[in-house]
């Protein structure tokens, strides 16, 4: 089999070209090298037994170039994370995608199936359940809310505290910021032009995905990588609200072996699928077992700061994708400790948080709350 992983240079798209492989696929690789995560340039983990391209996914002949002779396309390039840039997000995400989708069908390429990255941010809020409603979907919880320290998830239907419980892939799906507008137009593209063209397709729905290779340069995605680059350079690791809300968090190549599933099963076909560890952990206990793994213990930052539009608490209910035979296999704990084991074999492991979130501020992504209102 031959597979096109676009961002292949990245955390997810790389450890999918690895293991494809591994499993003897040949694979061609399309990649910008985005300054904010390459700052370095070309990665060295890129195989060599990979076809290469360096080229932006808005480059129709580029991408027109990499799509020949192509059977499965994992569509991973991306513009993501907490970053300003709206015209960008839309460019590069969903225009992209649509032009990918474009090309294989108007070029009548021999593609036989495309998996596309989606994201747990389509979700809105987590699923939650209130005591005399059972289980609600809630709306995003308003900034006026938020600005009066009032973290909490209230019932849709009565205003009551909820507690969180497993998302399914039927919860509704809103979009709630830029990056999340365009996954949803990503994973509707690509589900819709299955439909239209009779090629299958599948989109996965990423939780928090981290591990070796996730970029140190980028300080607006990963709270992992941000909370170790903080850490060692002898800085606290930031909260924003009060560190109690909680994260899917799954091991990228965990990751990258549902992607392998997808593309050889047709059980998955047509559909959005949640991928994650179906467990929660709170940002005060990442923080903490990523201090004890390095032995640097430094009070965590909590300033009265809040998202707007963030999640709460999401758990992904991945059932779907048990059901054909996905397992995660790497644990939080043990995750972590590989992704430290590979981040202190780099140099020049910087703190690029701090120069991020005056930028942030300014554009109003980061709001600070108001003990007067």
């Amino acid at each position: 089999m031959r597979a096109l992983v676009t961002g292949g240079a990245g955390l997810i798209g790389s450890h999918i070209a690895d293991l494809l492989l591994r499993e003897g696929w040949s694979v061609r690789i399309l990649d910008n090298l985005e300054a904010q995560t390459h700052r370095k340039g070309k990665p060295a983990w890129i195989p060599e037994s990979a076809d290469f391209i360096e080229a932006d996914i808005r480059d129709r002949s580029a991408v027109t170039a990499a799509l020949r002779d192509i059977d499965v396309v994992f569509h991973e390039a991306i513009y993501g994370g907490y970053m300003p840039e709206l015209a960008k997000f839309v460019h590069v995400n969903s225009f992209g995608t649509a032009q990918l989708l474009e090309i294989i069908r108007d070029e009548n390429l021999a593609v036989k199936k495309v998996i596309v990255a989606s994201s747990q941010a389509v979700y809105s809020e987590g699923a939650a359940n209130c005591q005399q409603h059972g289980v609600v979907f809630p709306a995003v919880r308003p900034a006026a809310q938020l600005s009066r320290g009032d973290f909490a998830v209230h019932c849709p239907h009565c205003g009551a505290d909820t507690t969180s419980v497993p998302t399914p892939e039927e919860a509704p799906i809103r979009g709630e910021s830029v990056y999340a507008i365009t996954k949803i137009d990503q994973e509707r593209l690509v589900l819709t032009w299955e439909q239209q063209t009779g090629i299958p397709t599948v989109a996965l729905r990423y939780s928090c995905t981290y591990g070796p290779r996730q970029s140190v340069f980028n300080p607006y995605t990963g709270v992992i990588a941000i909370f170790c680059t903080r850490l060692l350079n002898n800085q606290p690791p930031v909260f924003y609200e009060d560190g109690f809300q909680t994260r899917d968090l799954c091991f990228v190549e965990d990751i990258a072996r549902a992607n392998l599933l997808a593309a050889t099963t047709d059980a998955l076909d047509g559909q959005a699928v949640n991928v994650g560890s179906g467990k929660a952990a709170t940002i005060r206990e990442v923080a903490r077992l990523i201090s004890d793994a390095l032995n640097i213990h430094i009070e965590p930052s909590a300033r009265g700061e809040f998202r707007p539009g963030e999640i709460r608490h999401l758990i992904s209910d991945i059932r779907r994708i048990r059901a054909v035979g996905f397992a995660p296999e790497v644990d939080l704990e043990a995750g972590i400790g590989r992704y430290l084991d590979w981040i202190r074999a780099q140099a020049d492991v910087r703190d690029y948080f701090a120069a991020a979130e005056p930028v942030l501020r300014s554009k109003g992504m980061v709001r600070q709350v108001q003990t007067n209102v």
